[in-house]
């Protein structure tokens, strides 16, 4: 009787350490539960503060481009200003009629001559007075498919005379007599000294030969140039009076009022200055 009680208690014993068991056991698993939930809810917290500082710091970076947007418009406006001021003076400095100076085998450069140059993307240079409209001309003539180039722009007297004396050798050459090259050169080579390059106003005009070709070129010349101020200085049917062949390349700047008139009137610039009395 004695020996069935203690294996009764026995049992009893072990089943309440099973329980203990499952309880702590169910009570870990609560616990780790406790925890994840914990971890999980700090997460959400720290990714809605980044997201509301993500957020703030897009605002402000908003606001400095706009900031930023506003001044470079600002220093735009004021390049575009500052280009129309100028164009202006430009203009004003027309009134001074050096844009009507008329240099040919009979009327050769002012003895005291100051130019001031700009030079262009291919290394020839021009006159800074006339850039502004040259440019423009440009621009225009390859918005409507023309690609014009300037071949010769601004020279020195020594650049003149090395253009002027390779022709005449030239032509000797080829069995022409020395005064026979003379002649000949002159009727396309300005004398040093004589030569509206020198002036800096006149610039010879070709074709890019990629996207166009010369004629295109001096056909669109001969229709628009006027509106830009330049002439062609040396028309096929004017070489008696300008003392030039004719040479579809060679414009000459004069400004657009005097360039709209020889255009209209077909005539050259020593009859517009003999007519207006200049």
């Amino acid at each position: 009787m004695h020996r069935n009680i203690s294996r009764s208690n026995r049992r009893v014993r072990q089943s309440r350490k099973r329980r203990k068991k499952k309880i702590q056991l169910f009570l870990n698993f609560l616990m780790l539960v406790c925890i994840w939930i914990v971890i999980f809810c700090i997460g959400v917290l720290k990714e809605r503060e980044n997201e509301t500082d993500t957020d703030a710091k897009s605002f402000i970076s908003s606001i400095e481009y706009a900031a930023n947007e506003s001044t470079v418009f600002n220093n735009e406006q004021k390049s575009f200003d500052n280009e129309s001021e100028s164009i202006d003076k430009v203009s004003d400095d027309f009134d001074n009629g050096w844009n009507l100076t008329l240099v040919n085998k009979w009327h050769p450069l002012p003895e005291k001559l100051e130019i001031e140059t700009v030079e262009l993307s291919n290394g020839e240079c021009v006159d800074k007075r006339i850039y502004p409209y040259l440019q423009k001309m440009f621009d225009d003539a390859r918005a409507e498919g023309i690609y014009p180039i300037v071949r010769s722009g601004y020279r020195t007297r020594t650049e003149q005379e090395d253009i002027y004396n390779d022709r005449i050798q030239g032509y000797q050459a080829d069995g022409m007599s020395a005064e026979e090259a003379k002649t000949e050169t002159e009727l396309w080579v300005a004398v040093p000294g004589t030569s509206e390059h020198e002036l800096g106003l006149a610039v010879d005009i070709n074709a890019d030969k990629v996207h166009s070709e010369g004629a295109q070129v001096y056909a669109w010349l001969e229709n628009h140039a006027h509106l830009y101020g330049f002439i062609n200085r040396y028309p096929p049917d004017k070489t008696e009076i300008t003392g030039v062949a004719n040479e579809p390349w060679h414009y000459r700047y004069v400004g657009v009022e005097a360039a709209s008139e020889i255009h209209e009137r077909g005539i050259c610039l020593e009859e517009y200055l003999e007519n207006d009395g200049n």
